[in-house]
């Protein structure tokens, strides 16, 4: 058989040969000519127990076929070369070769932000909150997709984007990728529409694509259903408990308690910001009785309860002993979920996929804490044409950062209609800026220990260039949220959350006519007090009417007090008793814990 030098460590004969026993070939009757990696090689042959078979290739990957024909491919097992590494393959009619599941490939590892951590693989991601040296964890290198498997992409399902994407970043040795379909569907199952996200296409070319047809009306439910589900299958594996620490603005915590709830091996804290979150988010978290829920409700805004939880994890002892980790959107799992969006508002939104190059459609995004934009700027870097649109309420850091290269934070925080938003310090613009440097890790270490020393940064002028190229940014007042909702009312009989609207002022304001679509992060029903405001009228599901005669539990926590304290000696607490002979994860007497407004001692 023909054999071409190639460089690519995948092509090495014994790496090869040490695949091949989970073929049902012997390890001698198989053999690879080269890899999809090397040009040189293209069209030669590689043979299994005496068959021949040429290697085709392409920018994202290569395929087998028998005797060179693609009609002739017989329906059987055989390999498959390509940058992904070794494949299994079918024959598809009329298609040739199709890919059933990567059984080879570089391992996919994560890398923190600041460069000082060691590597993991995708299940040390899950498990992590910020990495050890204070970063983010991000995949070592991007995937790159080509027009053509774009092309194919655009006919799927939004839970079958949400596999394809998936599959790039968790080998299939974590999670054979079989499982992850059955886990990805599973999570899926409570999703109230049948597509689980919907396309709303309104007058004046408003698209609104819906991303809150989950348990709690919030496009959380979408990657941290997924989510809940990783963690479980891991745990069950291992069995092994967890601490979940989540911070809130107002639809994470109750996403995060949705998708743990129940479960024996995971305690989750949620920790709510007491008056700036709406009744129905707050009765979402407080209204959840579970043995493994425990809420607190702090007296002090977003940017404040996640200090306590910032401590609690720079404990390295106590975040060790009791496995602490964080659903927060510095969680990994939830951004490589959310980069789905993108693709799926692309494909939905795009005019046609014939041409070339590929069309541009620009995505809005709604942007607090930066998860769903930091998932947009991957998509971009995976090859999705899209044009990024940051936009802010007046907490406008983010629009600061991308047109004038201020992360500062402002003398205060505003609390707005579209709370949710209401952030000073979003965590995920560190992600965003790493992926623009060119993965310079010394650079992000220095300019987040500026950041956090002084809560001021003026980004290097060649950074912020790289960063107003790849996003644009606008900011909303309250006046122009409500105006935006007025008039998607009025001519569309349409109610949008005031997220939402933020994104449709942007595409109001906006003279041109290019494809363009919104993300809308929660349902209207969720901000009753912003609809009155805007003199129109709520309409609730029963399940939301619901909430207001439900029990309620909570732990509040009062301005002056130590909170990271108060956790510390809760998550201790309940650790004793649940190591206890009998014991159970969470008392249901304990002082502080307050049920329907009375405080039990």
């Amino acid at each position: 058989m023909p054999t071409a030098p190639c460089p690519d460590a995948r092509c090495h004969q014994e790496q090869l040969n040490s695949i091949f026993p989970t073929y049902s070939h012997s390890q001698a009757g198989c053999r690879a000519a080269t890899s999809a990696g090397c040009a040189a090689a293209r069209g030669t042959l590689a043979s299994c127990n005496g068959e021949k078979f040429s290697v085709s290739t392409s920018a994202k990957g290569g395929w087998v076929t028998s005797g060179g024909d693609d009609e002739l491919l017989r329906p059987l097992s055989c390999l498959c070369v390509g940058s992904s590494g070794l494949q299994r393959c079918r024959a598809v009619p009329g298609r040739g070769a199709a890919p059933l599941a990567r059984v080879f490939q570089d391992p996919m590892e994560y890398i923190s932000t600041r460069g000082s951590a060691e590597a993991v693989d995708f299940e040390g991601a899950l498990f992590s909150g910020y990495a050890p040296d204070g970063g983010l964890f991000m995949p070592r290198s991007i995937p790159s997709l080509d027009g053509d498997t774009l092309r194919r992409w655009s006919c799927l399902s939004y839970r079958d984007l949400v596999k394809e994407l998936c599959s790039l970043f968790i080998t299939a040795e974590l999670v054979p990728r079989s499982t992850l379909s059955d886990l990805i569907d599973r999570a899926f199952s409570r999703f109230r529409h049948k597509d689980v996200v919907h396309l709303s296409k309104l007058k004046d070319g408003l698209n609104v694509l819906e991303l809150w047809h989950g348990v709690t009306y919030a496009f959380k439910d979408l990657s941290l259903s997924c989510t809940g589900q990783f963690l479980q299958y891991f745990l069950e594996k291992k069995q092994k408990h967890v601490t979940i620490l989540v911070g809130t603005s107002g639809d994470t915590g109750s996403s995060a308690i949705e998708s743990v709830r129940g479960q024996k091996n995971m305690d989750i804290f949620v920790l709510l910001p007491k008056g700036f979150c709406t009744q129905i988010q707050e009765l979402q978290m407080t209204t959840v009785i579970e043995d493994n829920v425990h809420v607190f409700a702090a007296h002090g805004n977003s940017d404040e309860i996640d200090e306590p939880i910032k401590e609690l994890f720079a404990d390295v002892d106590f975040a060790r002993k009791h496995n602490l980790m964080s659903l927060n959107s510095v969680n990994w799992s939830r951004i490589m979920v959310q980069i789905a969006h993108h693709f799926y508002a692309y494909f939905q939104c795009a005019p046609s996929l014939d041409a070339t190059p590929l069309p541009v459609v620009e995505i809005v995004v709604p942007t607090g804490g930066g998860g769903n934009i930091t998932a947009g700027c991957i998509a971009q870097k995976m090859g999705l044409p899209i044009r990024l649109v940051a936009v802010v309420n007046s907490n406008d850091i983010i629009h600061r950062t991308v047109q004038h290269g201020d992360f500062s934070l402002a003398e205060s925080m505003k609390a707005t209609l579209a709370s949710a938003m209401d952030i000073q310090e979003p965590y995920n613009v560190e992600r965003i800026l790493w992926l623009l440097s060119g993965s310079d890790s010394s650079l992000m270490k220095a300019l987040m220990e500026q950041f956090s020393a002084s809560k001021s940064l003026k980004l290097p002028e060649d950074l912020h260039r790289k960063l107003s190229e790849t996003l644009r940014s606008c900011s909303a007042s309250d006046e122009d949220i409500v105006r935006a909702m007025q008039r998607c009312w009025e001519e569309n009989r349409y109610l949008l959350c005031p997220h939402s609207a933020v994104a449709a002022h942007y595409h109001y304001s906006q003279p041109d006519s290019m494809p363009r679509c919104c993300l809308a992060p929660a349902s209207a029903a969720k901000f009753q007090d912003a609809l009155l405001r805007a003199g129109l009228v709520p309409q609730l599901p029963p399940e939301i009417t619901a909430l207001t005669a439900m029990e309620t539990r909570s732990t509040p926590l009062e301005r002056g007090q130590d909170w990271a304290q108060a956790l510390r000696e809760r998550i201790e607490a309940i650790a004793q008793r649940r190591e206890a002979p009998g014991g159970q994860s969470a008392p249901q007497r304990q002082r502080g814990i307050t049920r329907q407004g009375v405080t039990q001692t």
